[in-house]
């Protein structure tokens, strides 16, 4: 990521996406966030450029206004690669993070194979993304955040004996941030 980039983070109200944000702000991007009616503002105050209501497609389908974006950070894949495609620039990049369960296995199987078969034959490079810690990459965020260039936010708090309970807020699919599962001590102090 370079500074005057263009980089578009589609759920950038949930976990990955509210660091998203900031990180790619932390580098000089223009961000737009993607995410529902109520989490625009707090997106918009993580530092995005422009906010989109994905509720609001009917006026505003990032898939469809003619901009493009130097970098797609596809949190949710709620378009098909195709519209991805059509909205990234020359020698764009989209890389899409999050896993599905079940069925949606299958399909992001599908979708991974054609987004490698569509890099080979294009500038364009279309990849997944799984989370895989380095030294390197955390020493990066602990200065971000010593910085106070990027804050996680955080949604809720849950102790050890409540992560079923966590697991189901979870599924929901609303997570505003982090959910935090805190470990006490024998003194139920965390």
């Amino acid at each position: 990521m370079q500074a005057g980039q263009n980089v578009l983070v589609n759920g950038a109200a949930g976990g990955v996406g509210t660091l998203a944000v900031q990180v790619a702000k932390s580098y000089g991007a223009d961000v737009t966030g993607v995410c529902s009616a109520g989490n625009v503002e707090m997106v918009r105050a993580l530092g995005a450029d422009r906010v989109i209501d994905y509720a609001d497609y009917a006026q505003e389908d990032f898939t469809r206004s003619g901009r493009h974006y130097d970098l797609i950070f596809d949190l949710i894949a709620n378009h098909p690669l195709s519209a991805y495609r059509r909205t990234l620039s020359r020698k764009g990049r989209c890389v899409t993070a999050g896993g599905s369960t079940g069925r949606g296995m299958v399909r992001a199987l599908a979708r991974s194979m054609t987004a490698s078969v569509w890099s080979r034959f294009s500038s364009q490079a279309f990849v997944g993304c799984l989370a895989k810690s380095s030294q390197a990459d955390l020493t990066v965020i602990h200065d971000l955040m010593t910085d106070g260039k990027v804050t996680p936010v955080i949604d809720k708090r849950y102790s050890l004996s409540e992560v079923p309970a966590a697991i189901r807020y979870l599924e929901q699919g609303s997570a505003r941030g982090k959910v935090v599962v805190t470990m006490s001590n024998r003194r139920g102090t965390p």
